[in-house]
């Protein structure tokens, strides 16, 4: 069955790092987008970063532009997120999402990973 499992997520202080894994199991990973999303508590889910099938292509939130890095292992079959100079507004539960938009579509999430930016 289709599997997206993240890891990665924890405590930090303010200006650390953090790196997200999300392993996927069950579908062809090299022909689906992948993205990283994230969610806090009374908001909608937003984008925070994108790569495409190659990893050609990446495409970020402003929030996050010029902090966090996204990167794909097709062999691996994994992407990752680089989350570097943290603020406490990046605090949210972190999914991984691989979508596939064609003739075939289909769109997964894994089950999210905890981030928390706080001294």
């Amino acid at each position: 069955q289709v599997q997206l499992v993240e890891s990665g997520g924890g405590l930090v202080q303010p200006g650390g790092s953090l790196r997200l894994s999300c392993a996927a199991s069950g579908f062809t990973f090299s022909a689906f987008a992948m993205s990283w999303y994230r969610q806090t508590p009374g908001k909608e889910r937003e984008l925070v970063a994108r790569i495409t099938t190659a990893g050609v292509s990446t495409d970020y939130a402003d929030s996050v532009k010029g902090r966090f890095t996204v990167s794909r292992d097709n062999v691996k079959k994994s992407v990752y997120l680089q989350m570097n100079s943290l603020k406490p507004e990046d605090t949210a539960v972190y999914y991984c999402n691989a979508q596939l938009v064609g003739i075939i579509s289909a769109n997964y999430w894994g089950q999210g990973t905890q981030v928390t930016v706080s001294p």
